[in-house]
């Protein structure tokens, strides 16, 4: 998919139309959006179905960002649905209604430097110096754990290098700081960060490093499981993933980027589908490009998903046990061929399934667990990229050594629009 920038500047002299960035509205549909826009109903009706589920993951404050001209006729919208994707809204030129799709958000990613001199504390003399919250924001929680802020003292240096996303000229997602340097009078230190955000001064191949949270204290006593303590097992005996969890997934047989809410999982037609939990089945039919699908409700907000069967063996409304046969792989629906598409909802959003599935769980447990938290300071330990880490220093040492300049953020940036074959924000 090609894309290239337009000045908006260029778009309010040659088309007389400007560029509106709004937040979504807390309870509004996307039905009730297009109503406002003087869109008619029949456009959501000419949505697929298999885009039409994605509407759902709009979410209140989301940005957006629209283009109307002179009479306040919509001419382009993008609305985010996650952090790299987004819906587009574009009237035709032919004048024939509106256009809808779905496609990568463009952004630029660009690395930046700061040396902040400590006169209060990181937060409040980084927000001082570079004019940017999220940054030092994202420092303070980078320092927590690994530097005492009181121990510093007037004058001390902190330097880093960080990468900041930024959507048509705005601030767009949270920086992803690299390394820190933190030099007082007589002794200088370094931090270095992983993808997670979290900080740690060691540099050997494994590295431990303190995360401040609560300590679980668990007791046992035997008792018969409840359906809402029994762990979230499999949804196959012999499970092999062949597709995992994405907010931005080349779609194999649309040949587009498409979310991939859920993970695929290789196996014979035929292969019994388990139930993952206990719960009650909500849907039990064909539903577009997923074919022959279950839907199970289950306690804690979850809701489990079983696509492209070749048959269905429970029926709407019926309770199922952990471990229960619900139907067979199949390739019903949009496939490239037989497999399990399994998806699991959180209080109504999609979320990865293999962060709560567990290999080990198609019985119940007959031990009932108490548990109670304390505050602790957690130590936990993670293997390093030492190429990563020497690189991202000599970055650093390279910024300070020629005296590179603190990038401030006066909302000074050009103001860059993406376009999609002529049709986007054009």
């Amino acid at each position: 998919m090609k894309y290239f920038l337009v000045l908006a500047v260029m778009m309010n002299l040659l088309f007389g139309a400007k560029v509106y960035h709004k937040e979504w509205q807390e309870g509004q549909t996307f039905s009730q959006y297009l109503k406002a826009n003087n869109i008619s109903a029949a456009f959501l009706e000419s949505i697929s179905k298999e885009d039409q589920k994605f509407l759902l993951d709009i979410r209140n404050k989301y940005k957006y960002y629209e283009l109307k001209n002179d009479a306040g006729t919509l001419l382009q919208a993008l609305i985010p649905i996650s952090v790299e994707m987004q819906i587009h809204i574009f009237r035709k030129h032919s004048g024939s209604g509106y256009g809808f799709d779905i496609i990568p958000i463009a952004y630029k990613h660009k690395e930046y430097f700061a040396n902040i001199v400590i006169q209060n504390n990181p937060y409040t003399d980084t927000l001082n110096t570079i004019h940017q919250a999220k940054v030092a924001k994202k420092l303070a929680r980078v320092f927590k754990g690994d530097v005492n802020a009181k121990k510093l003292k007037k004058n001390d240096e902190i330097a880093f290098v960080y990468a900041q996303r930024t959507r048509l000229g705005f601030i767009y997602a949270m920086p992803e700081i690299k390394v820190a340097r933190l030099k007082g009078k007589d002794k200088e230190t370094f931090i270095f960060v992983d993808e997670n955000g979290i900080g740690y001064k060691d540099t050997a191949k494994k590295i431990s490093y303190t995360v401040t949270g609560k300590k679980k204290i668990i007791y046992t006593r035997k008792v018969q499981a409840s359906k809402k303590e029994a762990r979230f097992g499999m949804p196959l005996r012999h499970s092999r993933i062949t597709s995992s969890f994405s907010y931005r997934r080349w779609h194999p047989i649309l040949h587009r980027y498409r979310p991939h809410h859920g993970t695929d999982f290789g196996a014979r037609r035929g292969t019994p589908l388990l139930a993952v939990n206990a719960g009650k089945v909500v849907f039990a039919g064909r539903m577009g490009g997923y074919g022959k699908v279950v839907k199970i409700k289950h306690a804690g907000g979850y809701l489990s998903l079983y696509a492209h069967q070749s048959r269905i063996r429970v029926k709407r409304g019926a309770y199922v046990k952990k471990g229960q046969v619900i139907g067979y792989v199949g390739s019903t629906g949009r496939s490239t061929g037989p497999h399990l598409h399994f998806g699991l909802m959180k209080n109504g959003r999609w979320i990865d399934p293999m962060k709560v599935l567990r290999k080990k769980s198609i019985k119940t447990s007959i031990m009932k667990k108490f548990t109670r938290y304390e505050d602790a300071k957690i130590t936990k330990y993670k293997a390093v990229d030492m190429e990563q880490i020497n690189k991202d220093k000599a970055k650093l040492m390279h910024y300070i050594d020629t005296n590179a300049t603190t990038y401030i953020w006066d909302n000074n940036e050009s103001l860059s629009v993406p376009v999609k074959d002529k049709e986007i924000f054009l």
